[in-house]
């Protein structure tokens, strides 16, 4: 895919100004120099988002837009989780299922991302599946399917997915749509019968046709509304054993309204909210045709802090007195992934917490006896060392010594830098500050360190 002038011009400046080299092009004729530039670009680029790619002698990077669009790593790694946890729940399902006949439990199982991109997370997904039938033998073949309407981006996955362990995928340059449209040729080599079980992944382009982000299913392509009948019809379609089995993960902007989705979609089993380093990367729907129940999953990193949805569910935390926000207590405030679920009277159940405020989404204990730093808490947990006023007296009683911490405001009328520049802080340190209002109406200022 490189001529042997771009392979050395890549190896010599591969980690040199990419827009410094555009400005070589007069002096490298022999040089495919935006092919090259793509490829410095990429390789810096996952270096930090796809360590693992990176690593990989020989991979081809496409366009600096795709790169920017497709998933890191570590969020790809979660969904090779996810698939590898519905995984052992098929196998566990067959197998109590064929227990007197264990033999009859293997059947063909099929993996189909129908906007396969660049395709890591199809790389990190598919390699779950292949991992999880090499240590349970359970399945007869798995069948690996990537369908992508971009030619360029399909002829870089049939070069990379063989370096990256996946010799053996089908690669369709087709619409997600045009694909669907005949399902009962999906599977053709098989008897017309569907594989179980059948995993989709769907991650629609959320850019519309001049470039502009978007955020609703209906706007999104293809549009998984539309679809949704052509995509239920595979799980109409027989399968060689007993087994039905099947389900659809879609991948989807963090903006989205995940309520209306879940609406919208009418049988979304879970749904998880993804988030590293605190801030929220994506949404992932899985949707399966009986759904009864509806499981939330709020991740960031290594947390995970997960409820079902009750008809009855509640949405309004238990508010704290103004007696509950003392020197004693501690301030727990939740991760990007919480905040996004807005799960905050669940949140309060499950630690004996309270909120400051309805609009404040910072907690405390609701008791001192029940005073004590919580390891699953979703979030950040705080020694609260003073609480100040706004009054003059009272900020040169608390803050006299201290001449800087990491400022917050939460449903306060001053924003962080103009708090700051009030206060005379500077950035970081060990202390923070949470600035917020009560239930009361009262503007307080928190002051606190990490709890040990």
């Amino acid at each position: 895919m490189l001529n042997e002038a771009t392979r050395q011009f890549v190896r010599l400046h591969g980690d040199d100004d990419v827009r410094r080299l555009a400005l070589q092009a007069h002096a490298t004729p022999d040089v495919d120099l935006p092919m090259a530039l793509d490829q410095i670009r990429g390789r810096q680029t996952a270096r930090q988002k796809l360590p693992s790619w990176a690593a990989t002698e020989g991979i081809v990077y496409p366009p600096h837009l795709s790169m920017e669009q497709c998933s890191s790593e570590q969020t790809a790694q979660y969904k090779a989780q996810l698939l590898a946890r519905l995984l052992q729940s098929e196998f566990s399902m067959k197998s109590a299922f064929f227990a007197d006949s264990p033999a009859a439990s293997h059947d063909d199982c099929c993996f189909l991302d129908l906007t396969g991109g660049f395709g890591v997370d199809f790389v990190a997904m598919a390699k779950a599946l292949s991992e999880f039938s090499a240590q349970t033998n359970d399945f007869r073949q798995n069948r690996f399917v990537y369908v992508e309407q971009n030619a360029r981006l399909c002829d870089l996955a049939r070069h990379n997915f063989p370096l990256l362990g996946l010799p053996n995928v089908e690669i369709v340059c087709e619409t997600a749509e045009n694909f669907l449209s005949s399902p009962n040729t999906l599977f053709r080599g098989m008897g017309g019968l569907r594989p179980s079980p059948t995993f989709i992944f769907l991650d629609p382009a959320r850019r519309d046709a001049h470039g502009q982000r978007t955020y609703a299913l209906e706007d999104c392509t293809p549009n998984v509304l539309e679809i949704r009948d052509q995509l239920f019809k595979i799980a109409d379609l027989p399968t060689a054993s007993h087994g039905d089995r099947w389900l659809i993960v879609l991948k989807l902007s963090p903006m989205l309204d995940w309520h209306r989705a879940v609406e919208e979609l009418k049988t979304v089993s879970e749904v998880h909210i993804v988030s590293v380093a605190n801030e929220c990367k994506e949404l992932l729907l899985v949707v399966q045709k009986k759904a009864q129940k509806t499981r939330i999953f709020c991740v960031n990193d290594q947390q995970s802090f997960s409820y079902e949805v009750e008809n009855n569910e509640k949405t309004v935390p238990c508010i704290a007195e103004t007696a509950f926000l003392s020197e004693k207590n501690l301030l727990f405030v939740p991760n990007s992934s919480v905040m996004k679920a807005g799960c905050f009277a669940e949140l309060c159940d499950r630690f004996r917490l309270a909120s400051l405020a309805p609009n404040s989404h910072l907690f405390v204990k609701i008791d001192e006896s029940s005073i004590e730093k919580t390891a699953d808490f979703p979030g950040k947990i705080f020694q609260i060392s003073a609480i100040s006023s706004m009054n003059k007296r009272d900020l040169r009683e608390k803050f006299g010594e201290i001449d800087r911490a990491n400022i917050a405001t939460r449903n306060f009328p001053m924003k962080a830098e103009e708090l700051r520049r009030r206060l005379k802080l500077r950035e970081g340190g060990d202390n923070f500050v949470f600035a917020t209002t009560l239930a009361d109406g009262k503007h307080v200022l928190i002051l606190c360190k990490h709890a040990v």
